[in-house]
């Protein structure tokens, strides 16, 4: 899937004073990705868990998982390799946890938008995989861009899962989450995080 799809599917771009605080946050950067590498797969196998009739769901969320592993493990080798601490007590920031704050309490409803807040985040980490590539070392450029192909059909198999549980169209939905997830992605963030914000300092220069 081309990174277009990707951009037409989200309501924004990522700011670039992110790009410039990424660039400047390497160590934090990969750690925290490594931690949502983990954290994707534990969602897939959660979904495994606790939809057990849904064979295609099982199929798409095991192979996912184990992507996602692998990632984790591509991660960690960069983070043993740059000398880099993984400090596990970097916690997570609002991105997900706000993100999910809607998601309806009863079933299919539950299921359904928990799909499509799986499918945003992975769409929202393709686009900034491929935003932050150019400003990377040539090592770790390579790697990010490297994930778009897999993050991109995760966003579609999240995607495709959430209309096959619906039963019906989503589309209305779809953009109350992407409206969330713009603001999220646009307004300031006192953190620094893989899925964060407008850095504060630089709020006004974006």
């Amino acid at each position: 899937m081309p990174i277009q799809a990707i951009h037409d599917f989200l309501l924004c771009e990522t700011p670039d004073s992110w790009v410039a605080q990424a660039v400047n946050m390497q160590d934090v950067l990969l750690v925290d990705h490594a931690n949502c590498e983990k954290k994707a797969a534990s969602t897939a196998m959660n979904l495994m868990y606790r939809y057990v009739d849904n064979f295609d769901l099982l199929h798409k969320m095991s192979r996912l998982a184990r992507e996602e592993l692998r990632h984790f493990e591509q991660v960690i080798e960069f983070i043993e390799k740059r000398g880099i601490v993984y400090d596990v007590t970097i916690n997570a920031g609002r991105y997900a946890a706000k993100m999910r704050k809607p998601v309806r309490t009863f079933e299919p409803a539950k299921l359904v938008d928990t799909l499509i807040v799986g499918a945003i985040i992975e769409a929202r980490s393709c686009e900034r995989f491929a935003k932050l590539a150019p400003h990377l070392d040539e090592e770790l450029q390579k790697f990010y861009l490297s994930l778009l192909k897999s993050e991109s059909r995760h966003f579609m198999d999240y995607l495709s899962l959430a209309r096959e549980a619906a039963g019906e169209d989503i589309a209305e939905r779809v953009q109350v989450f992407l409206a969330l997830e713009k603001e999220l992605i646009e307004s300031e963030d006192d953190e620094f995080r893989f899925h964060s914000g407008v850095p504060t300092k630089l709020a006004s220069a974006v």
